[in-house]
């Protein structure tokens, strides 16, 4: 069983790689279930519209995962109500639209829990996560409930996404931070078997500041005259990690970066 997951997708030139290549890496890479963070995939590089979410699931994702950017365009919130494969942070204060856990059925028939989290340190506020993840961990049993777990945790700091590694360890197949959109060289197999990058980096033009016009984004730095943010449009990388899962046990057996195009220095 292999999974691949790919951070945040920034604007119409990360949407751009993530559409025409997925499919051949899908085969490539023997790939039996996707999960992408597309909350930065609109052209405005912030939120995704309901014709991305169809673009993505049909070009081989099976479950796209958000973060802070979830409502930044505004249909997302009739739109999810209606399409579970769309998640948004667990975490976020109730009653929020759609859902931020589901279970879904891989390729191979396995069963695949995706959990999305959100930090509290320097992020939009939301309920405690560790308190939201500790009731979801007394809830649900991996192998029980579903045969793998992944967990995007879309957070700031870098200690915060450790510190939720560790306290899903042995618990989750995979635990793989987002939202700062550069790729950490720490993918590992932590000791109870969980794999764990503490942030999956983006799909998106790595000429950049994190995703934005290098230019405008130093301006704005400067305190310069700066429009808004608004995404770089060359040529995208994508980034993620891909698993090798356990099927007895439900854990990991292997984690690799995974790195396509553009910029960066491609592992794949």
């Amino acid at each position: 069983m292999r999974i691949l997951f790919l951070g945040d997708v920034v604007g119409i030139s990360g949407r751009s790689m993530v559409l025409n290549n997925l499919l051949s890496k899908i085969k490539d890479h023997k790939i039996d279930f996707v999960i992408v963070n597309g909350e930065n995939a609109a052209d405005a590089g912030v939120g995704l519209t309901e014709e991305i979410c169809k673009d993505f699931f049909n070009c081989g994702v099976d479950v796209i995962t958000t973060g802070n950017h979830v409502w930044d365009q505004k249909e997302t919130m009739s739109h999810i109500e209606k399409e579970n494969r769309l998640l948004r942070p667990k975490n976020l204060f109730e009653p929020s639209p759609g859902k931020g856990f589901e279970i879904f059925n891989s390729k191979n028939g396995m069963r695949v829990g995706v959990l999305n989290l959100m930090g509290n340190v320097f992020m939009k506020k939301c309920d405690d996560v560790f308190q939201v993840a500790e009731k979801f961990i007394k809830k649900y049993n991996l192998k029980e409930d579903y045969d793998f777990l992944v967990v995007d945790f879309h957070g700031e700091i870098t200690s915060e996404k450790n510190a939720i590694g560790h306290f899903f360890d042995g618990k989750a197949t995979l635990v793989v931070g987002t939202h700062t959109h550069i790729p950490t060289n720490d993918a590992r197999i932590l000791k109870e078997g969980t794999a764990y990058q503490t942030d999956a980096g983006m799909c998106g033009d790595y000429d950049s500041v994190i995703g934005m016009n290098k230019e405008n984004s130093i301006n704005r730095f400067l305190k310069k005259k700066s429009t808004k943010h608004f995404p770089s449009i060359g040529d995208a990388t994508l980034c993620g990690v891909i698993v090798d899962c356990d099927i007895e046990t439900g854990l990991a057996n292997k984690i690799e970066n995974f790195i396509y195009g553009g910029e960066l220095k491609n592992s794949h």
